[in-house]
């Protein structure tokens, strides 16, 4: 049996030298899951995407819906953000742009994707329904002390707290740039802190402005140190930053990630007033 032919592409860029890569298989009929990881940990990108015929019963475009799975180096992930834009991007190119919806471990995900005139390609995923939960002291305690970040160095607009739209995110907020800039953190025992919350990334976010922030994300429970840009966190970050009413219920915020790696991408979250769900959005292309 021949081999499902494994692309790549890099979501939140148009430069395929930006984003955050993510390995696609388009048809993962034929893979069990241990295969599906061996892939994943083969090409290293912090998650890779796997499609299959949709289950039944799930109302969607015809001919354009599918059940999508994510693992990292490490494990499957419920959700992924950047391999979901990844993913529809690759079908984009194949049958056009418009609608997809995505069955995943969290939920229905539909995507909208939509071609520019200058031929960038972007897609727009809509989160399932975000919630926050409180951090609790000792576990706050514990991953300050993994990143090596004084408490002092947080930003007190922004609470800690564990945000969620399909994964788990603890958001922490830096009060500087340059505090944001400076990630050296103790790798195993952050992991092990994750593991423990079933957290999927940390989302350390700076606020440069009203809709302007700048992001990064430990990954170590994925095995990998950073990523480069994480749809996900965007999407629980999206429903955080309005459950607290640190944004309006109506807006749009543009989320930075990747500069302090050499990766720069943008990620696009937009909030309606009246609908829970978090739009993420962002171009993407094919790598090589």
């Amino acid at each position: 049996m021949s081999r499902p032919e494994v692309l790549r592409y890099t979501a939140f860029s148009s430069d395929p030298a930006g984003g955050n890569p993510a390995g696609v298989v388009l048809d993962a009929s034929a893979l069990d899951d241990g295969e599906m990881l061996a892939v994943a940990a083969g090409l290293g990108y912090s998650e890779s995407a796997f499609l299959t015929a949709p289950p039944e019963g799930l109302d969607g475009p015809e001919g354009r819906t599918y059940r999508i799975r994510y693992f990292s180096p490490k494990a499957e992930v419920p959700f992924c953000g950047h391999a979901t834009v990844a993913a529809a991007v690759a079908l984009a190119e194949r049958q056009g742009p418009g609608p997809l919806l995505f069955a995943t471990q969290a939920g229905p995900v539909p995507v909208d994707v939509t071609t520019a005139q200058d031929g960038t390609v972007r897609a727009t995923l809509t989160s399932v329904e975000p919630h926050v939960e409180d951090v609790a002291e000792a576990d706050l305690a514990e991953a300050l002390a993994a990143l090596d970040w004084p408490a002092a160095d947080l930003d007190p607009a922004f609470p800690p707290r564990v945000a969620y739209a399909g994964a788990r995110h603890l958001v922490l907020a830096a009060a500087t740039r340059a505090r944001l800039a400076d990630l050296d953190y103790d790798f195993a025992r952050l992991e092990a802190l994750m593991h423990r919350l079933d957290l999927t990334t940390v989302q350390l976010v700076w606020r440069e402005s009203p809709t302007l922030f700048h992001v990064r994300d430990p990954f170590p429970v994925g095995g990998v140190v950073e990523d480069p840009a994480t749809g996900a966190a965007a999407a629980a970050f999206g429903g955080y930053a309005r459950e607290l009413g640190l944004v309006p219920e109506d807006a749009v915020l543009t989320l930075r990630q990747g500069e302090d790696l050499g990766r720069p991408g943008e990620l696009t979250v937009t909030l309606r007033a009246g609908d829970p769900r978090v739009r993420v959005g962002g171009a993407g292309v094919r790598i090589g």
